[in-house]
C-alpha cells in the first residue's frame, strides 16, 4: 500500500487532487458566502488565501511533474500552505468556541503590496467580524471541518514530501 501512495504522490494525479481540492474548497466557501448570504471573516479571508496557495502550487506541480527538484520544492512549500492554513484554522475555531479572546476587525490585514482584497474584492474582501461560521452539515461549523482538513493537508504533504525526497536520494 505504501508503494501505491507513493507511485500516486509522484504522478500528476496528486497535483490534480490538490487542484481539485482546494477548488472545492473555494467553491463550498463562495457557496456560502454568496449562495446562503454568510459573509467571510478576517480569518475566513486569510483561510481561503492559504487554500489558493494549494491551488497555485497544485498547478505549479501539475507543470513541473516530471522534475524532481521543482516538484520538491512544490511539496515542500505545500507544507507549508498547509501549516498556515491549519494556524488560520485553529484560530477561527478557538474564537469561536471561545478558547481564546480574540477577534478580529473588518479589515483584512493584508499589506499593500499584496492588497488581494481590494484586487478580487468579490472573494477576499470581509464582510463580517469573527466569532462564528455556519454549520455545514449535521451540526458540523465550518470551523471544527477546517480543523479535520487542515491537519490532514499537513500530513498528506508531509509524506508526499517524504517520498518526493527519499525518491531522490
Amino acid at each position: 500500500m505504501f508503494n501505491a501512495l507513493s507511485g500516486f504522490v509522484r504522478s500528476q494525479w496528486y497535483w490534480l487532487a490538490m487542484i481539485f481540492g482546494g477548488l472545492i474548497m473555494e467553491a463550498i466557501a463562495l457557496y456560502y458566502q454568496y449562495g446562503l448570504n454568510y459573509g467571510p471573516c478576517v480569518l475566513c479571508i486569510h483561510i481561503r488565501i492559504w487554500v489558493m496557495a494549494f491551488i497555485l502550487l497544485g498547478i505549479l506541480g501539475l507543470l513541473s511533474h516530471n522534475s524532481r527538484p521543482i516538484s520538491s520544492l512544490m511539496s515542500l512549500l505545500s507544507v507549508v500552505a498547509a501549516i498556515g492554513l491549519t494556524e488560520r484554522s485553529w484560530m477561527t475555531f478557538a474564537i469561536e468556541r471561545h478558547l481564546i479572546d480574540g477577534s478580529c476587525s473588518m479589515g483584512s490585514g493584508l499589506p499593500s503590496w499584496f492588497a488581494l482584497d481590494q484586487w478580487f474584492p468579490a472573494v477576499f474582501e470581509p464582510w463580517e467580524l469573527c466569532g462564528w461560521t455556519p454549520e455545514l452539515l449535521f451540526g458540523i461549523t465550518m470551523a471544527e471541518a477546517l480543523m479535520v482538513v487542515s491537519p490532514l493537508a499537513i500530513m498528506i504533504t508531509l509524506f508526499a514530501t517524504y517520498t518526493l525526497y527519499k525518491k531522490e536520494g
